[in-house]
Formats: C-alpha cells, sequence, structure tokens
C-alpha cells in the first residue's frame, strides 16, 4: 500500500467506530470493555483503511475522466484483496436481491390492495342497497341449518 497519509487534525481525538469495534473485539473473545487504547488504535486503522480506500477510489475515477465515483471504483481499488473483493461481491449480490424481492413484493402487495378495496367497496355498494355482511351471514347460518 502507499504511504499512510496524516489523519486530519479535527478527527485526531474522534473515534468513529467505538461502540462497533468494541462489539467486535468482544465478539472475538475480548473483555467486555476492552482497553480504550485498543479501540482507539483498531479505530484509527479502520478509518485510515476507508480513507485510503476512498481515495484509491476517488483516483481510478479521475483516471476515467469521471467526477463521481462508482462502485467499480471502489472494486478496482480492493483488487488485490480477494478475500475483501469477494464479500463485496457478495453483500452487493445481496442487495441487488433484495431490491427485486422488494419490487416483487410491493407490485403484489399493489395488486391486492386494489383487489382488496374493490371487494370492500362492493360491500358498502350491496350495504346500500339492503345486504351487506349481516345479510350474508344470515344466509350461511341457514345454509349451515339446511344441512343438519
Amino acid at each position: 500500500m502507499t504511504e499512510p497519509r496524516a489523519r486530519a487534525a479535527r478527527h485526531k481525538g474522534q473515534l468513529n467506530f467505538e461502540s462497533e469495534l468494541r462489539a467486535l473485539l468482544y465478539a472475538f473473545g475480548d473483555d467486555r470493555d476492552p482497553l480504550p487504547e485498543t479501540v482507539r488504535v483498531l479505530d484509527e486503522i479502520v478509518t485510515d483503511f476507508i480513507i485510503e480506500t476512498c481515495h484509491q477510489a476517488a483516483r481510478s475515477a479521475s483516471y476515467s475522466r469521471r467526477q463521481k465515483i462508482k462502485v467499480d471504483d471502489f472494486k478496482f481499488a480492493i483488487r488485490n484483496n480477494e478475500a475483501l473483493l469477494g464479500r463485496v461481491q457478495d453483500l452487493l449480490g445481496m442487495d441487488k436481491e433484495l431490491k427485486e424481492a422488494k419490487k416483487l413484493f410491493d407490485d403484489a402487495e399493489g395488486r391486492a390492495g386494489l383487489e382488496r378495496g374493490k371487494v370492500e367497496k362492493e360491500g358498502k355498494a350491496s350495504k346500500g342497497k339492503g345486504g351487506g355482511k349481516g345479510k350474508a351471514l344470515k344466509t350461511a347460518l341457514a345454509d349451515e341449518d339446511d344441512e343438519e
């Protein structure tokens, strides 16, 4: 990797991922309350990694003569880390599947909602004519009595 950039002075004492790192350390067998120095050092490492990756992606976008950074620029920036690239591709695939499933669910729910609305309107219209649920219930009960 390239030479690490100096951390901006405004981020010097600030911890960006403190709660997440504490939970991660605990999950990997550390104490429930890890040492503050451990959390601070890990936070600096994670923050520096994110900043460096973003700079590499920005550099990739600028080589392509684009102002905006795309997902492919991040893929290009992490291309040498096979494990990370594989995980990113898995997460992007799952995100795509979730979006498609939500779209299908919304479409199906929209149709079902329209059909449900039709039934409710028809029920209200039949109530106005002297029918309605009460009459249907009486008819169903009468049918059951006839069967016995």
